[in-house]
């Protein structure tokens, strides 16, 4: 928690240099590839907070990772990172980055979660559905929960659509529940 506002501010002073160049949207691609690679991987992640480690030799490696993947503005970061001795902040830095981009960009965050993978037909009609709701796009994100059992739940920024059968399942037992209803024996 102590890293989140040496991160935002890391995030917006990148922001601002990546619109002053015209790749902002590159690299919000690389931040999004960055986050989710140390996500992905616990030896990088481990590799990143050792304090054994050198802070080159970490610098070494993420170039050796993303090199050729990522902008020279990105690369910029991970130098600016080991002179400030804060290599250990660029998940952070990286998540961060997507957040303020996306508001910026006044994108939000749809989360819908199904009990199968969405097809692209569903998705553009997702986002067909959330421009109709709230008037901006979204980046959708996918979450497959098969307890859900069928239909979806759509959630973007506070909202939330519950149209899942379990759902349906759960509203039908209180009804029950709630019934004064008394059979004749």
């Amino acid at each position: 928690m102590k890293e989140a506002r040496p991160a935002l501010r890391y995030a917006k002073a990148i922001l601002n240099l990546a619109k002053e160049q015209g790749v902002d949207a590159e690299v919000n691609d690389n931040m999004k590839l960055i986050a989710a690679t140390i996500a992905d991987s616990d030896d990088l992640d481990a590799m990143l907070k050792s304090p054994v480690i050198k802070a080159t030799d970490k610098k070494n490696v993420l170039v050796a990772i993303f090199g050729d993947k990522v902008n020279n503005i990105t690369k910029g970061l991970f130098n600016l990172l080991v002179e400030n001795k804060r290599v250990i902040m660029l998940e952070p830095i990286a998540k961060q980055y997507s957040v303020i981009f996306d508001y910026y960009k006044n994108m939000q965050v749809a989360t819908v979660t199904t009990a199968v993978a969405l097809t692209s037909d569903l998705e553009a009609k997702i986002q067909q559905k959330i421009v109709e709701i709230t008037g901006n796009s979204a980046t959708i994100e996918n979450v497959v929960n098969p307890d859900i059992i069928g239909g979806f739940i759509l959630r973007v920024g506070d909202k939330q659509y519950d149209a899942s059968i379990s759902n349906q399942f759960n509203e039908l037992r209180r009804e029950f529940d709630n019934s004064h209803y008394i059979p004749k024996l």
